[in-house]
């Protein structure tokens, strides 16, 4: 069998600049690592509980997803999101009552949609841009007194300063150190958490470990012959059937077409060590003053995306995105179809990856997407209407600070995930099993991007690991799973890489949740040290006092 493409572990380099240091030893309440929305809620409201509190972000950008393209809020039921969160998408809403904030559209021509409609006369809106989604999360932390550095990344080797199971310190690459009572890991990679020895799995569990049914390797066609009126659709977000795996069609010998997996599809409802695909949300425009035509990026080689050409000639008709309408003649373009945005199988290292194989693998992600996008709209063996759609659009030019208009934050889906003393599963999110300790409520669907692309039985390929299924209501989260085992660290709170299995993630990991856990964590963190406590032995009533008071929705009874 001929080797396979390189194209899925093709790597590239760029370098992330780091501000100049004096190795000074920073004193605070309240260190937060990550400046994604989470880690933005919980300083603002450290900074409310009359904390010290430093806000450390690895990159140049604040706002995670929220900043870099998520403008289509995933949230389901929006009543479930009070706080800091519902605070930001008020000023959201603000923000676009400025005629001033409509430069290529007016406002009256903008139609929002999905499930993040805004309503009439809703006080909120769900669906941004990323630069007003920037300039919002500026001006909130611009009230507050939080010292927010930039370009500041965790040493992850020996960075992390323990005496016990307290952490004292955490130093960056730079050297600059930074001392605190609590800690609070924000990243999306859960680094500081991994750095500080807390207990995590990457991956899926098995159906078995938790007594699920969602969890694990999932290939099945046709839901409803495995769980009846089970509403998960593994059938979306794959190829029509038909389509020929092989370089050479029908000949095994020639091998496999780029990013197959050549082991097959694994057992239905096992472990295994895959994670969700990732993507790029992409911010694309019709207006075309403001367009930036989609290129061929170097190293374009059509074989890559042979897939997708087949597919189409397969019988496919639809073109693989769902193009969320944003204000300004502007998207939330994301994944759709068999071959689309998520470059499966390819993100298997990211989790533990050090800083540089993260930034090959982000970059390589990027050129994927650059690639289909040119593919989409230019080559001939795309259906003609879908090309003339396609090349209508392009990247902003006045989104993001690249010259070729995409973003810098990779849509990090799941990467670790936290073992504390509770762990959240499918039971939470469809009610049959209710914590007593919640500090927010998630209420989306229990949503998993396909894993894996393998050949089957019958010689076609099919992705697997597709998941979708919704939950009856919102439901709490669990403040035990926020923290850690109290044996591993009694001063360190983790809202984003939370406890939770694969399933149960995925539907967690919403950024206006995310938010909701950032501002619990830091009211958490503030309690132990007003307390003199551990993390683990607050006094949880006092705790949900407090919560309610700042407007964190707890349950909707």
């Amino acid at each position: 069998m001929k080797k396979i493409s390189t194209f899925c572990i093709a790597i590239f380099s760029f370098s992330v600049s780091i501000t100049g240091c004096q190795c000074n030893n920073l004193e605070y309440d309240i260190v937060i690592y990550g400046g994604t929305s989470s880690g933005i809620a919980a300083a603002i409201q450290a900074s409310r509980s009359g904390k010290s509190v430093v806000l450390i972000e690895p990159t140049n950008r604040i706002g995670g997803l929220t900043t870099g393209g998520l403008g289509q809020t995933d949230i389901g039921n929006k009543v479930a999101i009070g706080g800091i969160a519902r605070e930001f998408y008020h000023n959201i809403s603000e923000y676009y009552k400025d005629p001033a904030s409509w430069k290529w559209q007016k406002p009256e021509e903008y139609k929002d949609g999905g499930q993040s409609r805004t309503e009439d006369n809703e006080a909120t809106m769900w669906t941004f841009e990323p630069s007003p989604a920037l300039k919002v999360f500026k001006e909130m932390l611009a009230k507050e007194k939080v010292k927010l550095v930039f370009n500041q990344r965790l040493n992850r080797e020996s960075g992390v300063v323990k005496e016990g199971a307290e952490i004292v310190s955490i130093a960056m690459e730079s050297g600059e150190t930074y001392s605190g009572k609590m800690f609070i890991d924000a990243t999306y990679e859960g680094d500081l958490m991994a750095a500080a020895g807390v207990s995590y799995t990457v991956g899926r569990e098995a159906n078995s470990q938790y007594g699920e049914t969602l969890d694990g390797i999932e290939w099945t066609t046709t839901a409803k012959t495995i769980l009846g009126s089970d509403s998960r659709n593994a059938v979306n977000h794959n190829f029509v059937d038909g389509v020929d795996p092989y370089v050479k069609k029908g000949d095994p010998e020639s091998g496999l077409l780029p990013c197959i997996s050549p082991n097959g599809s694994g057992e239905q409802g096992s472990a295994d060590s895959g994670i969700q695909a990732y993507c790029y949300r992409m911010c694309l425009t019709d207006a075309q003053e403001n367009r930036i035509p989609f290129f061929k990026p170097d190293g374009y080689d059509e074989l890559n995306y042979e897939l997708l050409l087949r597919n189409f000639e397969a019988g496919e008709t639809a073109i693989p995105w769902i193009n969320s309408a944003m204000p300004n003649r502007k998207t939330d373009t994301n994944n759709r179809l068999g071959f689309s945005t998520d470059f499966i199988g390819q993100n298997y290292a990211y989790p533990e990856a050090s800083y540089a194989e993260r930034e090959k693998i982000a970059e390589a992600h990027r050129s994927y997407q650059q690639g289909l996008m040119w593919t989409l709209a230019n080559n001939p063996r795309i259906p003609e209407q879908v090309r003339n759609e396609v090349s209508r659009w392009g990247t902003c030019k006045d989104e993001f600070e690249r010259e070729d208009g995409w973003q810098q934050q990779l849509y990090v889906r799941e990467a670790r995930r936290m073992i504390s003393s509770y762990v959240m599963t499918q039971k939470n999110c469809e009610g049959i099993e209710v914590v007593a300790d919640p500090i927010g409520m998630a209420a989306y669907g229990m949503d998993s991007h396909n894993v894996k692309r393998y050949v089957t039985p019958e010689g076609i390929v099919k992705n697997e690991g597709n998941v979708e299924a919704h939950v009856k209501a919102p439901f709490p989260i669990s403040y035990r799973s926020i923290v850690p085992k109290s044996d591993e660290c009694v001063n360190l709170v983790v809202p984003v890489c939370l406890s939770a299995t694969h399933i149960a993630f995925g539907s967690i990991r919403m950024e206006p949740v995310f938010m909701v856990l950032g501002q619990s964590a830091a009211l958490a963190a503030a309690e132990a040290i007003d307390e003199k406590k551990n993390v683990q032995d607050i006094d949880y009533l006092r705790l949900k006092k407090t919560l309610l008071e700042n407007k964190q929705v707890l349950n909707l009874q």
